[in-house]
């Protein structure tokens, strides 16, 4: 985590001053490639990765129109001008589908009952670990950097590359320290280079991100470019907290785990309608708005759907948040260029971009 909020430190203000060259070309062309990289990544069928992304940049385009303010899809709901909210869309598909899912499976549960003890690392798990915890330092940070890269996907890769160079691979799976050091270090430094493309260019690279953008938002900070310059304070701010967050991880894991472990005894009957009141509580505190609700119960329901049939929410979620921010560019551009698309590949990196993302698709 150290790792990559240094490399955040160092590397985010040359990269923001190189995105100023940035046009709506560029932003265009990198927002599809990003896109692009996430459907490409998918953990499950491609086309229906991109049915939900299409799903979520049809979503992107209800309100009113940017550029000559007339409502589309709003189908006369005044609430819908302002498009749908993304609390209520993130809440129905990640939070209010796992209750439903949940709800049907009769799952019997065994609580760990031993004594927890030996939590900190002894010198032979230091030994065994400084090697995995810089290579999954290095790893995790370039990965989030990279569209669709993430946490899940960095700590996969750094298991798989730690148990190839283990003289005893066998011992994988079967609490070779190793195995975790790695992918959790991987883990930790992807939060941090995720954060470069959102700070520098606008741009969020994962899910997790695209809410944190959306959160942005709401005060009207834009990140992008000129962030440093216009929010300094909020920029080196977020710095901070995520290192005064990687001391609060130790202090909240470490004394407390055996506490955590005792919320697995809460009965389901109690904890599901928990999760469904916070969940309502919070989509209706966003706005005051009862509409939000509906909103996130429906998309309850079409969440849950999507994971009895095996669709990601994650490029709707992304898609959702760029779909936006890509006509915005889109249409930009073809001002610029007076309607001539071939704007996209006249220019360097916007063609760079494009033809990455033509040659994934």
């Amino acid at each position: 985590g150290t790792i990559s909020v240094l490399g955040l430190m160092l590397l985010a203000p040359p990269l923001a001053r190189f995105a100023l060259e940035f046009g709506p070309p560029e932003y265009f062309t990198l927002m599809v490639l990003g896109l692009t990289i996430l459907i490409y990544l998918a953990h499950g069928s491609m086309p229906k990765a991109l049915i939900m992304a299409a799903f979520g940049l049809a979503l992107g385009l209800i309100g009113l129109d940017t550029m000559t303010a007339r409502p589309r899809f709003t189908f006369g709901r005044m609430e819908l001008f302002d498009g749908v909210g993304l609390v209520p869309i993130v809440m129905g598909i990640f939070g209010v589908s796992e209750v439903l899912l949940n709800i049907e499976q009769v799952v019997r549960r065994d609580v760990l009952k031993t004594t927890i003890k030996g939590l900190l690392p002894t010198a032979r798990d230091w030994k065994d670990s400084t090697g995995p915890i810089a290579r999954g330092s290095v790893l995790g940070f370039l990965l989030g950097v990279l569209p669709g890269g993430g946490a899940v996907i960095s700590s996969f890769l750094s298991y798989a590359l730690e148990k190839k160079l283990s003289k005893h691979p066998e011992r994988f799976g079967k609490g070779a320290v190793e195995g975790v050091a790695g992918p959790e270090a991987a883990n930790n430094a992807a939060t941090g280079g995720a954060f470069i493309p959102l700070m520098t260019l606008g741009i969020p690279p994962n899910v997790i991100m695209a809410m944190l953008l959306g959160a942005f938002m709401i005060p009207g900070v834009t990140p992008g470019p000129l962030m440093m310059k216009q929010n300094p304070q909020l920029f080196w701010g977020v710095i901070v907290s995520m290192y005064i967050g990687n001391f609060m991880l130790l202090i909240l894991n470490l004394p407390l785990i055996s506490i955590w472990v005792q919320i697995l005894k809460v009965p389901y009957k109690i904890l599901f309608p928990l999760i469904l009141l916070f969940c309502l509580i919070g989509v209706y505190s966003v706005n005051n708005s009862v509409f939000d609700i509906y909103v996130m119960l429906i998309f309850g329901i079409v969440g849950y759907l999507m994971k009895k049939f095996d669709y990601e929410g994650a490029p709707l979620v992304l898609a959702f948040v760029l779909g936006p921010m890509m006509e915005n560019n889109l249409r930009k551009s073809l001002i610029m260029s007076q309607g001539d698309f071939s704007i996209f590949f006249t220019r360097p990196l916007a063609a760079v971009s494009l033809v990455i993302a033509l040659i994934l698709l």
